[in-house]
């Protein structure tokens, strides 16, 4: 009797002793990770398969600004082509302007919550004057359906599968909201208004090979799924008017005066900024041509959208950027003059001409012929070829938000993920390189400008890591909205760089990642296909790495267990146990110290977790151990650093 009671308090003590961990190799180390295998689309190996497919549209727009109603007339020609090996008997496209309204899906899940979703005012959205369809050489008035912020139509013949085109015309009108969601709006200045105009004409939705349609409705924090194609489109305004948009400006000439033209020509070889139209000549009447009305024409192709802004306040300046093929684009901004002051909008041309120098040669070289930075209402929102930031940002903010928003041209107008379902995939990628191009720019001139501080700071990692935090994995429109800046932008940001430094290294990472920008431009890549192209590129199984990070909100807690000298004599070496305490694994970095200044540096495997939570290793010491210290770098999201070291008992 006393034999059994001493082992069960025996094994009670066990017990207690595992109960600490919550760890289970068995589950993070699972055989199982990848849902389904390749296919001719998409290969295991991460990259596009030999029958991969993605349907094309390409538009042909003409707008008109009314600047006495605020109203934008228009008319869009969509060519659409249908690669996929469906014949399609409908076709859905994406009626954004429609959030504004009233009765709206987004404002009646957004309004409550506030934010930067919310509509303080409200606009009649959409005005669908006209839908036809090009059939037999003739225009036909096809059956539609408008849900909210999409729209059905209905095909008299199926658009054929492998290649079958079809014409779609739609003449629309729409009042630009004065706040529209943060993404576009109108901003009052001293001498004008300022307006900033995107996802401003019916766009058509993506069929691809894992949804079909994408049909989710934009109510706010999602954003943008699109197919790729060319983009020609015109705005008649006003010519007092300084209009900018997507791509390249097709006639200048007939936009400019003679003066401005001389030094657009100028900017174009200039790798300092040159004022087109400086902050002394706004009110200038000579400074803009004498008709009445400009037509401003545009063209940029193989993207997925354009957006464009005109005021009659615009200061404008440019200049040069340089390609690493020896291609040049140009750096454009435009802004009021109440935006210059210290390290104001003066300085946006060199920002601009920096983030995108430093990411062409890094990742990608930079498709368009021009990037425009626009001083306006909207805090900062990207579009191909053209950005909106706030008029008021100076120094650190102005370029963060700069960076940020150019860097969305990699991450997704180049790599086309779903942004709707997969913000981490867009939004998280882009804030990592944004912390490269910013060590970079002026060496380091504005580094501190995270606005999230020490990610691996004791008070971020609760954050990050604590119970109420959404996870990677999440739609956006499901995350909680004071959760957003951590589950899309930091967390990921953070992820990427514990995978180029403490993983995998900065070569291989930044050779795996450079392969998945190359193997996914102008397509639609899903999270498996980033997954499997980094593991091919790299050489490495990281299916634990994605579960942890990506898949599931664990937490990442390695400890200093216990600390034994062998035959208990220093001379012989030391013993130390680690504990591997929540669900996340990582590789370790011990580091020992000895009381005669003697220290080791031990960088241990992921694999060590493999067969459980705890690992012991030899250290072969010469003297007593004065402290053992894990992660001395912090450069892991450990929960719970108290114990992470081990000191040396003062007697």
């Amino acid at each position: 009797m006393k034999k059994f009671v001493l082992a069960v308090v025996a094994c009670f003590v066990y017990v207690g002793l595992w109960a600490q961990s919550v760890y289970d190799h068995k589950e993070a180390f699972h055989p199982q990770f990848y849902p389904y295998p390749g296919n001719d689309y998409r290969s295991a190996s991460g990259e596009p398969g030999p029958k991969y497919w993605q349907n094309r549209a390409d538009y042909k727009i003409n707008a008109t600004l009314d600047t006495g109603t605020h109203r934008i007339t228009g008319d869009v020609e969509i060519t659409y082509t249908n690669n996929s090996p469906d014949n399609l008997r409908f076709l859905w496209l994406q009626l954004d302007q429609n959030i504004y309204k009233k009765d709206s899906r987004g404002s009646a899940t957004t309004t409550e919550a506030g934010g930067r979703w919310a509509n303080a005012k409200f606009t009649d959205g959409y005005s669908i004057k006209s839908v036809a369809l090009e059939s037999n050489g003739k225009k036909i008035t096809p059956q539609y359906n408008i849900s909210d912020t999409r729209m059905q139509v209905w095909l008299q013949e199926a658009v054929k599968s492998s290649g079958g085109k079809t014409k779609l015309f739609i003449q629309f009108e729409f009042t630009v909201p004065e706040y529209g969601t943060d993404r576009m709006g109108r901003l009052k200045t001293k001498n004008g208004i300022v307006y900033e105009v995107a996802q401003w004409f019916p766009r058509m939705c993506v069929y691809d090979d894992i949804q079909g349609w994408n049909t989710m409705p934009y109510i706010g924090a999602g954003e943008f799924y699109l197919e790729y194609g060319d983009i020609e489109f015109t705005v008649t305004a006003p010519s007092s008017l300084i209009i900018v948009g997507s791509g390249e400006l097709l006639n200048p000439q007939e936009c400019y005066t003679p003066e401005q033209m001389k030094r657009w020509e100028t900017a174009k070889n200039s790798d300092k900024t040159v004022a087109i139209r400086s902050d002394k000549e706004v009110n200038d009447p000579t400074s803009r041509p004498r008709q009445a009305n400009c037509t401003w024409k545009f063209r940029i192709t193989n993207t997925r959208d354009v957006a464009w802004a005109a005021s009659k306040a615009f200061v404008q300046d440019a200049a040069k950027i340089n390609l690493p093929s020896g291609k040049k684009s140009l750096a454009i901004s435009v802004y009021p003059v109440e935006s210059i002051k210290k390290d104001g909008w003066q300085r946006s041309t060199e920002m601009v001409k920096g983030s995108i120098e430093h990411y062409s040669k890094k990742w990608f070289e930079y498709p368009y012929p021009a990037a425009t930075n626009v001083a306006g209402i909207v805090g900062g929102m990207e579009y191909p070829g053209i950005v909106f930031c706030s008029h008021a940002d100076s120094g650190t903010g102005l370029w963060g938000v700069t960076d940020h928003e150019f860097g969305h041209t990699w991450f997704p107008m180049i790599v086309g993920s779903n942004e709707r379902r997969y913000a981490w995939m867009d939004e998280g990628f882009n804030t990592f390189i944004n912390g490269l191009s910013t060590d970079a720019f002026n060496n380091g001139e504005f580094k501190e400008t995270s606005f999230f501080g020490d990610p691996n700071s004791s008070f971020m990692i609760k954050y990050t890591f604590g119970d109420e935090m959404d996870g990677l994995y999440t739609y956006p429109d499901v995350i909680q909205q004071d959760n957003l800046g951590i589950a899309a932008y930091m967390k990921p940001a953070q992820m990427l760089t514990a995978l180029r430094e403490v993983v995998l290294g900065k070569d291989r990472f930044d050779a795996a990642f450079r392969e998945y920008i190359n193997r996914w431009a102008f397509k639609h890549p899903t999270p498996w296909d980033f997954f499997h192209t980094m593991e091919n590129v790299s050489g490495e199984d990281l299916s634990w790495f994605w579960r942890g990070w990506v898949l599931n909100t664990w937490k990442l807690d390695q400890k200093v267990k216990e600390v034994k000298y062998i035959k208990e004599n220093p001379a012989n070496g030391a013993d130390i146990t680690l504990e591997n305490a929540e669900k996340m694994v990582m590789p370790v970095t011990v580091l020992i110290k000895e009381t005669n200044g003697k220290e080791h540096r031990i960088d241990l495997p992921v694999e060590v977790w493999q067969r459980g939570a705890e690992w012991r290793f030899s250290v072969p010491t010469t003297s007593e151990i004065r402290e053992v210290i894990l992660d001395p770098d912090k450069k892991l999201p450990d929960w719970n650093r108290e114990n992470n070291s081990w000191k040396k008992r003062a007697f």
